[in-house]
């Protein structure tokens, strides 16, 4: 996998921010899920840069960026990092965490966004109900807290495969990726250390005034809390629209990259 080297970074008022950037052409923001970093993507980027520019970034405390000082929000960093560019309006794409981030940016910040794709994500206050996923939640917090960073992996592993396989049903060289970059992220912060970001709150209510377009894509063997609650988010905007990919739970990037790279694609050329 790729790291350091190719990176850029954006000096924010609370350390440094690292992004890659490539590519011309119109503005594509690739946000990734939690615990991981732009590397999600590496089936992505080649795909989408051959035809836009390509900014794939490390959210803070992710990856090669700072870990927070101070209180932060994921919009504001997000609209510091292409206000610095002077780029955008884009198309921010995001999986799990990093949809949570498009979402609020394009809330937040409609200007600076010209659509939005959402995998395994909704809102960045949506809560999971389905007692499998709950209780995912649960033990990944608590390994994480006591240092139980191979018990915490384990816990990470199985939501990757979802509630209707096991990890011995995902690609070996998928879990290699996911291991590598999450202990990447782990490494720079120790057990029981405040969590410094500032959460949106009632967002629900801002969905409908998201007025572009907006495509949810979700894996078929995902949550069974977060595929109709993407579905309601693809239908309270005014130009939204739902795809789930079969046989992927959640990372259908990771997945059936070349299916995720042709719905992204159209959903490019469509704008």
């Amino acid at each position: 996998m790729t790291g350091a080297s190719e990176l850029s970074y954006f000096t924010s008022t609370d350390g440094d921010l690292a992004y890659r950037d490539t590519g011309t052409g119109d503005l594509v923001v690739l946000l990734h899920a939690g615990y991981v970093d732009h590397r999600l993507f590496e089936d992505q980027i080649p795909a989408l840069a051959a035809g836009h520019r390509v900014i794939a970034a490390d959210i803070r405390g992710h990856g090669w960026s700072a870990n927070a000082s101070e209180p932060f929000r994921w919009a504001d960093d997000l609209a510091g990092l292409l206000q610095h560019l002077d780029a955008g309006p884009a198309v921010l794409v995001g999986v799990s965490m990093g949809g949570a981030v498009a979402s609020d940016t394009a809330i937040e910040y409609p200007e600076l966004v010209r659509g939005i794709v959402l995998s395994g994500a909704t809102t960045s206050d949506f809560q999971y109900t389905d007692e499998w996923t709950r209780e995912i939640v649960a033990e990944s917090a608590r390994t994480l807290h006591s240092g139980d960073i191979e018990g915490w992996m384990t816990v990470f592993l199985r939501g990757a495969a979802g509630p209707y396989r096991t990890v011995d049903d995902l690609d070996p060289a998928l879990l290699e990726r996911l291991r590598e970059m999450s202990l990447h992220t782990i490494a720079k912060h120790t057990p029981g250390e405040p969590n410094l970001h500032v959460p949106m709150t009632d967002t629900w209510p801002r969905v409908p005034k998201i007025d572009v377009p907006v495509l949810t894509v979700n894996g078929a063997l995902d949550s069974p809390t977060l595929i109709p609650d993407a579905e309601r988010f693809a239908r309270t905007v005014p130009d939204g629209r739902s795809v789930i990919v079969e046989g992927t739970s959640h990372f259908p990037n990771l997945e059936k990259p070349e299916e995720f790279n042709t719905i992204l694609l159209d959903f490019l050329r469509a704008l």
